[in-house]
């Protein structure tokens, strides 16, 4: 333990300026996202619109971003992760301030995909910049404490949601759509603030592109084709994990109110455990990275998820539903920093931006595409068959993803080791 403690130790204290302004960027961001999403599908039906609106709004907003990833990717490559990062972020804070206050079906459409448009410009250019600022030793263990730092944030974020809602509809008596306005309202206003230490960050200016490389998508493809062949293959290991996750992720709190009808506040607690757990198991990845390797780790930590997916799915019990989505939710993320770290090492630094943009856009794609098949399954068979349907076709999409991630990528790690070796 004391080695445990040790080693992260040692980690944070080598990190730069630029990297602690993002991390407190990053914490402050997903705070007011935290309090957004897990109350923004309650507002939907507060309004008077059925549950496909929301798979609706959450197709749009995952359709947006689908969409400017790639070329948010090559802006970032060409002109800088700060600047690019700022725009997104300026951009999609209005938008969320937009989305509390707006009541018309256009209007909710047209604000989630602003949302997602400008959340894919923050999103494609986080894991380079935090690359770009880190040495590759550094990189698992950084991109673990970043989305640990995501998970608590989301923790708080998820807490004050639904008890702020709650709070304003008992105490104050305000109508539950007032309150979750309001509610909505705080986590925009914290998003706002998040832009602040994006400001500070002193980012080089190098020429990222030369004109030999990425500078266009002619030369792209002529220049870094091993970069390329990398980057479709992460690519298709991520569109199966975002199908499985585009059908159950963005309706947890539905899934939790619909099954079991309990309140605002008990959901954003049970939702804000997950992060929490998800935080612990963050931190314990570059461990399993160090005994098994870093394509072993990604595909033990995910098929160890599944039965826990499956528990959550066939349950009529709270205790075991929750049991069952705190380990799911752990085990399944953890890897994500894990495999960011890889992706990183694998492709050109030119193309770092271009290859974080791949994944999320065909992640993004699954959420988008799976978003109504999922609430439509639901609204047909109820609130438990419909629920344990998409549940089980997203363990069947995991396990998919995993066996394809470690028959692929498993020949990094033994080249890996031979370098070592010789």
């Amino acid at each position: 333990m004391g080695k445990f403690v040790g080693d992260w130790n040692d980690q944070l204290k080598g990190y730069n300026r630029n990297i602690r302004l993002f991390l407190l960027t990053s914490v402050l961001a997903n705070i007011g996202m935290g309090i957004f999403m897990v109350i923004y599908n309650y507002y939907i039906r507060e309004l008077g619109f059925s549950d496909q609106m929301n798979g609706r709004v959450i197709a749009m907003q995952a359709l947006a971003s689908a969409m400017a990833l790639l070329p948010a990717g090559l802006m970032s490559d060409k002109f800088g992760r700060r600047r690019i990062i700022m725009i997104g972020a300026l951009f999609a804070a209005t938008s969320l301030l937009l989305r509390a206050v707006l009541a018309g079906e256009f209007l909710l459409l047209a604000m989630a995909f602003a949302t997602g448009l400008f959340m894919a410009f923050i999103q494609v250019s986080s894991i380079p910049l935090l690359a770009e600022n880190s040495t590759e030793k550094e990189r698992v263990h950084l991109f673990s404490f970043n989305f640990a730092l995501i998970m608590v944030a989301n923790v708080i974020g998820n807490a004050l949601g639904g008890t702020l809602t709650d709070l304003f509809h008992v105490f104050f008596r305000l109508s539950m759509l007032e309150s979750v306005r309001i509610t909505l309202l705080i986590g925009s206003l914290i998003f706002f603030i998040a832009l602040l230490p994006i400001l500070k960050i002193n980012e080089e200016h190098k020429k990222r592109v030369q004109k030999t490389g990425a500078s266009s998508l002619g030369r792209l493809f002529t220049t870094h084709r091993s970069s390329l062949k990398w980057i479709g293959l992460f690519a298709i290991a991520n569109v199966l994990i975002g199908f499985g996750s585009g059908l159950v992720i963005p309706y947890l709190n539905l899934y939790f109110s619909d099954r079991f009808e309990i309140s605002n506040s008990l959901v954003g607690i049970i939702l804000s455990l997950g992060q929490a757990m998800t935080a612990v198991a963050f931190m314990i990845g570059p461990s399993v990275v160090k005994r098994f390797g870093e394509v072993k780790a990604v595909v033990m930590l995910q098929l160890a998820s599944l039965p826990f997916l499956l528990l959550t799915a066939y349950t009529e019990t709270l205790w075991l539903a929750v049991i069952g989505f705190l380990f799911r939710q752990a085990l399944m993320n953890a890897g994500n920093p894990i495999q960011m770290a890889l992706m990183m090492r694998t492709v050109d630094d030119s193309m770092k931006g271009l290859a974080n943009s791949v994944g999320q856009m065909v992640f993004q794609l699954g959420w988008a595409v799976m978003g109504p098949v999922s609430t439509s399954i639901v609204m047909i068979y109820g609130a438990y068959y419909g629920y344990a349907y998409v549940f089980t076709i997203t363990a069947f999409l995991y396990l998919l993803g995993s066996t394809y991630f470690y028959v692929v990528f498993r020949k990094i790690n033994e080249n890996k080791e031979e370098q070592k070796a010789a």
